[in-house]
C-alpha cells in the first residue's frame, strides 16, 4: 500500500467530488486509473452525475461519511446533501492513490411527521394541475368531513419559493409544504400542493425557453390553475379558497391576488417586496461574512456580483442582455417582469385579507428591511395581520444563533406556533365555517 493515508485520500475524494459539482469532468476523469478511464469516459461520467443532480437543487453541504479498507482498496464515502436529495459518492482508490472505482447512491430522506400532525384526520388525493404540455401532478389533502354536507371546508393553495421545487418544497431532510399541508389538514383545512413547472418539466425546458421565461410562466399561471381546481372540489367552499406563498411565492402572492380577486385572502410567509437582485447581493454578503474574514475569491465574487446587480438595475435593461451578465444567471426577461409588476404598487389596490409572517432569524428575507416594508405599506388595513417569530429561520423552523445554509440540512419542522396561527386566521376569514 502506498504512503497515502486516509487523510490524504479524504482530501483527494473531496477534491474529486468538488470537481463534479463544478462540472470539471475532464479534471475528475484525470484521477482515474487506466481501467476506470476505459469503463467510465468523461461523457458517461457527465451523463451519470447530471442525471442525478439535475433536479437536486442547490448543495447544502458536503461531508466525508466514512473511510474503509477492503481487499487492498481504500474507499472514501462523501455525502452531498442537496436541497431535494442526498447522494453518497463512494470513491475507491488503488494503492497508488488513483480512482479505481466509483458509485453514486442517491437516498431520499425519510419524513417523520411532527407531533402536531394527526394522520387519521385527513386523506390525500392525487390530482392534476392544468393539462397538456405543462400539466403538473399535485396532492390534495382533505380533512375527513364528519357530516354529509359538501362545500364546507376552507382550502389553501401552496405556492413555492424560487428554483425547481417538488410538491413538498423539499429542502434537505425538511419538507416545508408537507408540514403545512398535514398540519393544517389536521385542523380541518384542505390544502393543495403540486410540483413546480421547473421541477416536473426540466427536460422540456430548453435554453431558449428559459431565457424567455418570466415569473408568470414559472409560477403564476400554475398557481391560478391550482386555485381553480380547488374550487371545483365538492368538499371545498369556493368562496373560502386562499393562497399561501413562501419566499418567492410570498413575494408574488399579491400579484396572484390581483389576477384572481375572488380569492378569500393571502398568507405571506417570508416574502420580499424589494428587487430580487438586492436580496441576492445581501444574501451573498451575509454568507461570506459568517467566517469573519472574506477570502480573496469571495471578495472577487462579490465585486463581480455588484457589477451584475448594477446591470440588472439599469433603466435601459433589455431582454437582449445575456443571462451571464446578470445576477445568478437569471434572465433579463425574468427580472424585467418583476420590475414591471412592483408589489408595492399592487398592494395599493388590493383589498383582500392578508397574513404576513416572518422568521426573525431569516437571512434570505430580512426581518427589518423586508418585513418592515410590508408593515409600512399595509399598517392601516384592518384585515391585514402581522407576526414575526424571533427564533425561526427562512423555513420557519426553530433554531439558535445566526442562520446558515447548513442549518437547512438538519431535520426540523415548521413551528407548531406557525401552524396554529395560520389555521386560526384562515378559519376567521372563512365565514360560515364551523370551528
Amino acid at each position: 500500500m502506498s504512503s497515502l493515508n486516509f487523510e490524504n485520500l479524504k482530501a483527494l475524494a473531496q477534491r474529486f467530488v468538488s470537481q463534479l459539482l463544478q462540472n470539471n469532468y475532464d479534471r475528475a476523469v484525470s484521477q482515474f486509473d487506466k481501467e476506470m478511464k476505459t469503463v467510465l469516459s468523461e461523457v458517461k461520467l457527465k451523463e451519470s452525475w447530471e442525471g442525478l443532480t439535475d433536479q437536486a437543487g442547490d448543495l447544502i453541504q458536503m461531508t466525508v461519511l466514512q473511510t474503509v479498507e477492503m481487499e487492498g482498496h481504500r474507499i472514501v464515502s462523501v455525502r452531498c446533501q442537496f436541497e431535494r436529495v442526498t447522494i453518497d459518492v463512494q470513491v475507491v482508490f488503488n494503492n497508488k492513490g488513483h480512482i479505481s472505482g466509483l458509485n453514486f447512491m442517491p437516498t431520499e430522506m425519510e419524513y417523520h411527521p411532527p407531533d402536531y400532525v394527526d394522520t387519521s384526520a385527513f386523506q390525500e388525493v392525487e390530482v392534476t394541475i392544468g393539462e397538456g404540455k405543462w400539466e403538473l401532478p399535485g396532492i390534495l389533502t382533505i380533512p375527513h368531513v364528519v357530516s354529509n354536507d359538501t362545500g364546507t371546508l376552507p382550502g389553501v393553495v401552496l405556492v413555492h419559493g424560487s428554483g425547481p421545487n417538488d410538491h413538498d418544497e423539499t429542502i434537505g431532510p425538511n419538507k416545508i409544504f408537507r408540514d403545512l399541508a398535514w398540519g393544517l389538514a389536521s385542523k380541518g383545512i384542505a390544502v393543495l400542493r403540486y410540483d413546480k413547472r421547473t421541477f416536473k418539466h426540466t427536460a422540456e425546458l430548453t435554453t431558449d425557453s428559459i431565457s424567455k421565461m418570466t415569473v408568470k410562466e414559472e409560477v403564476i399561471d400554475d398557481a391560478i390553475l391550482a386555485v381553480n381546481l380547488m374550487r371545483t372540489r365538492p368538499e371545498i367552499n369556493l368562496e373560502h379558497v386562499f393562497v399561501l406563498g413562501h419566499s418567492l411565492g410570498a413575494s408574488i402572492a399579491p400579484r396572484i391576488g390581483q389576477q384572481d380577486p375572488e380569492l378569500a385572502g393571502l398568507v405571506i410567509m417570508a416574502g420580499s417586496i424589494r428587487p430580487l437582485e438586492d436580496t441576492i447581493l445581501e444574501q451573498f454578503t451575509y454568507l461570506y461574512s459568517l467566517s469573519g474574514t472574506m477570502t480573496d475569491e469571495q471578495k472577487a465574487t462579490l465585486k463581480s456580483l455588484k457589477v451584475k446587480v448594477a446591470r440588472a438595475k439599469d433603466p435601459e435593461l433589455s431582454e437582449d442582455v445575456p443571462s451571464k451578465e446578470l445576477p445568478l444567471g437569471i434572465s433579463a426577461s425574468y427580472l424585467l417582469d418583476l420590475r414591471n409588476h412592483p408589489t408595492e404598487e399592487i398592494l395599493k389596490n388590493l383589498s383582500m385579507p392578508m397574513l404576513i409572517l416572518q422568521g426573525g432569524r431569516d437571512y434570505q428575507v430580512s426581518p427589518t428591511k423586508d418585513y418592515e416594508v410590508w408593515k409600512r405599506e399595509l399598517k392601516s388595513r384592518k384585515n391585514v395581520s402581522f407576526h414575526i417569530f424571533p427564533s425561526l429561520n427562512h423555513l420557519f423552523i426553530q433554531g439558535e444563533g445566526m442562520s446558515t445554509p447548513q442549518e437547512y440540512g438538519v431535520e426540523g419542522h415548521v413551528s407548531e406556533e406557525v401552524i396554529e396561527l395560520i389555521s386560526e386566521w384562515l378559519k376567521n376569514y372563512s365565514k360560515g365555517y364551523d370551528n
